[in-house]
């Protein structure tokens, strides 16, 4: 047990003797493997998480499960969601978060191969409910990759693209595993199972990729912070580091916050509306408009396609229209969410309207998933891995070189 607690704790800070020359090398490099692989490998994760969203009409078409039995087991994956974001945030704080992400993406494969060979209501709901939880492990470590490598006034940028992941995720699943269930290729005897094996063959191949290329943070690599490096320490940074507090104090400290609260509120009630349409979406356009299931997804998927640039537009948005004030980003982004849902459920039934309606909301929601699943909550939360004491007595080198590192970078 220790030596697994040993391979995915995060490394202790190391001094290295590299020349300025060298850091900027090596933070240019692992800056873009890691929004590359956070953002390219949470996107693939989401196939796991709502192939069975896909899948439900056929569940219930084959009279393997009913609508209730389904909501039964979907709700089961959000609510072990919820847990293992909360829980799995604590630990991705002390974690190697290419070790960590990796474990969830392997375990959550393992969790849809399980699914698809299970018609029992409870194995269904258990296996889904686990996914659930190994699927919390996806957020946290990209979230704690972002803010060890991206400062304050770049990150609304970096979380911009890597919130594009949700809809990247998504577009593949509405429409690959939807073709995959509707029109699978002649003499392969695909069915309704392969919307879970499919989707856990291509976790397989992101977890290989993550525990490859994500870094531990720049401290334990002989890197200075990413503040130091770019001269971009923000206001709580700079306040707990003059406390010279430990990560976990930081945590608790963080648990005392009432914003931190009003933001979990509001994010749970923007998630209401999220998965409303993830969940059931495809279903209300099938049972309700009349649409064929590929048609359906298609709908669906043009939500997701718009999301991609509502999460780069709020990245640009609040970083630069508002200079990282994300509250103003914040009211923009949510009424474009909002509205729309009024004429997806009681607007005309013209295609064309409620498909403009899917684009505006899809940009709008992806826009406050980016402020209100995360950033938001970055920006105001002090980082522990940032908060350091210096002994400079002890430490005068260090301190000296990170000193010359940071006016170097300036």
């Amino acid at each position: 047990m220790r030596a697994l607690l040993r391979y995915f704790a995060t490394g202790p800070d190391s001094i290295g003797t590299a020349s300025p020359t060298e850091v900027d090398r090596e933070f240019h490099y692992q800056r873009r493997n890691v929004i590359v692989i956070i953002t390219l490998c949470y996107g693939l994760a989401y196939v796991c998480r709502l192939a069975l969203n896909v899948v439900k009409k056929p569940l219930m078409d084959a009279g393997v499960f009913t609508p209730e039995q389904l909501g039964i087991i979907g709700s089961t994956l959000l609510y072990g969601y919820a847990l293992g974001k909360f829980s799995n945030g604590f630990l991705a704080d002390h974690a190697h978060v290419g070790r960590f992400f990796a474990a969830g993406l392997l375990l959550s494969a393992l969790a849809n191969f399980g699914m698809g060979l299970s018609e029992l209501l409870w194995l269904s709901a258990l296996l889904w409910g686990l996914n659930g939880w190994f699927q919390g492990f996806g957020a946290p470590a990209s979230v704690v990759a972002l803010a060890h490598w991206y400062s304050n006034h770049e990150r609304g940028r970096y979380y911009g693209i890597w919130s594009t992941a949700h809809s990247i995720g998504e577009g593949l699943t509405y429409l690959g595993v939807a073709w995959l269930i509707a029109d699978p290729p002649k003499g392969l005897g695909l069915h309704w199972p392969w919307g879970f094996w499919v989707p856990a063959l291509i976790c397989l191949a992101a977890a290989l990729l993550v525990w490859r290329f994500l870094p531990d943070r720049p401290q334990a690599r002989g890197l200075p912070s990413v503040a130091d490096w770019r001269g971009d320490h923000g206001a709580q940074a700079q306040a707990a580091a003059s406390n010279g507090v430990s990560v976990l104090q930081t945590q608790l400290r963080i648990m005392t916050m009432p914003a931190i609260w009003i933001l979990a509120l509001a994010s749970s009630s923007m998630y209401v509306t999220r998965y409303a349409i993830n969940s059931w979406g495809n279903v209300y356009l099938q049972e309700i408009r009349g649409f064929d299931l590929f048609d359906a997804n298609f709908f669906i998927f043009l939500n997701t396609a718009a999301g991609i640039l509502g999460c780069l537009a709020y990245g640009f948005a609040s970083d630069k229209l508002f200079d990282a004030r994300r509250p103003p980003a914040n009211l923009l982004f949510g009424l474009m969410e909002l509205l729309p849902l009024f004429v997806i459920f009681w607007g005309p039934r013209d295609p064309v309207i409620l498909a403009a309606a899917l684009v505006v909301y899809g940009f709008g929601l992806s826009g406050i998933l980016a402020s209100l699943g995360g950033l938001f909550a970055v920006d105001i939360a002090p980082n522990g891995w940032r908060v350091r004491r210096w002994d400079l007595s002890a430490s005068s080198v260090t301190w000296a070189r990170a000193c010359r590192i940071t006016s170097a970078a300036s």
